[in-house]
């Protein structure tokens, strides 16, 4: 089922918790909600799900305004993120509440129940209660229950937050080839960017009730549009440079911080500062200057790291801005101790010109 939001708008008071949000989720699509705690993501997937009425704007389903339409009746299932099981009830029975409340015959319940544990994995659990099932399993049963009503829409709401980060990955995996089995339309909400990554389509980027980005996992992490996108979907050094100059034939920004001057591929800037996102593990360790090459920078380190497959270097950038470096296989040449200088590039096709 496809989903459409325009202009979607939802006040507390005089806090605006969802602000002019338009959206467009493709049939089938796993389409993540992401931002930090209070950026209105569970309030626009509750005002999705029916729980809240916008203030302003529509909600369609497959062209069908549902603004109106109880939550009920509008064939979408919902994954809370404490579970919301029923303690006195086994797993059989949780799953099947929803069917008894829309009065499915017996036989069809168990036949519905039985295939839907078949896709959880949860053979043989089916007369457990909730307390004697770990983490992973309750998520699974949880799952199961919204599932087995059959929804044209599936909305998760921080569906792994209780789990250990192991049992998160692992999860995480289950839950995407469920929903690719299915091809069910999946609204997700998140605050962990490696998650979203892993699991989404697509991708909407949530600050402050308004949306920063919509776009695939690949297309925000490598051309973010604004800073906040820039800095909250994975790490990334912000440098605030001068523009120095343009070369329209070879389309490179000329920048500078002080006396550092870098060139930067892209479109004509306008007159004045430029914001650029550098990924760390965009920025390449050298040995030093080489004759013809640009980029090339040194700075003192400022403190290091070592995680096996990589080092990670705080060192003095351009202008003094301390910048992250991530040098791989570290293991091919010797580490740079804290005060020592660091050579590095950064190539001219990587940095971001970030439009706000």
């Amino acid at each position: 089922m496809r989903v459409e939001l325009t202009g979607i708008t939802k006040r507390f008071g005089p806090l605006k918790a969802v602000d002019d949000v338009s959206l467009a989720i493709g049939e089938g699509a796993f389409f993540t909600l992401l931002g930090p705690s209070g950026c209105g993501k569970t309030t626009l997937l509750r005002t999705l799900a029916g729980f809240h009425t916008p203030d302003a704007g529509e909600i369609r389903f497959d062209g069908r305004l549902v603004n109106d339409v109880p939550p009920h009746r509008r064939q979408t299932g919902m994954v809370f993120q404490n579970y919301a099981l029923f303690p006195h009830l086994s797993v059989f029975d949780n799953i099947a509440y929803g069917l008894r409340a829309r009065k499915v015959p017996r036989r069809e319940i168990e036949a519905r129940i039985g295939e839907v544990i078949r896709s959880v994995q949860l053979e043989g659990l089916e007369d457990r209660a909730p307390s004697r099932l770990s983490g992973g399993q309750q998520q699974r049963v949880a799952l199961a229950r919204a599932l087995v009503i059959s929804p044209s829409i599936l909305l998760m709401d921080e569906p792994l937050s209780n789990l250990d980060a192991k049992l998160r990955v692992s999860m995480r995996e289950e839950i995407r080839r469920i929903q690719q089995g299915l091809k069910i339309t999946t609204v997700y909400v998140t605050h962990d960017q490696e998650e979203a990554m892993a699991v989404s389509d697509r991708i909407a980027i949530l600050n402050r009730g308004r949306l920063e980005q919509v776009g695939t996992p690949a297309e925000i992490y490598f051309r973010p549009e604004s800073r906040f996108a820039a800095e909250f979907m994975g790490s990334s050094n912000i440098l605030e440079m001068e523009v120095a100059g343009y070369d329209a034939g070879s389309a490179l920004i000329a920048a500078a911080a002080g006396a550092v001057r870098i060139l930067v591929r892209g479109d004509e800037p306008p007159a004045g500062r430029i914001v650029l996102s550098v990924r760390p593990e965009w920025i390449h360790v050298v040995p030093g200057p080489s004759p013809g090459e640009t980029n090339c920078l040194a700075g003192a380190v400022l403190g290091s790291t070592f995680l096996g497959s990589m080092v990670r270097y705080r060192v003095a950038g351009p202008g003094g801005t301390p910048i992250t470096i991530e040098a791989h296989d570290p293991g091919e040449r010797p580490p740079v101790g804290d005060g020592e200088t660091l050579w590095y590039r950064i190539p001219p096709e990587k940095p971001v010109v970030l439009g706000r």
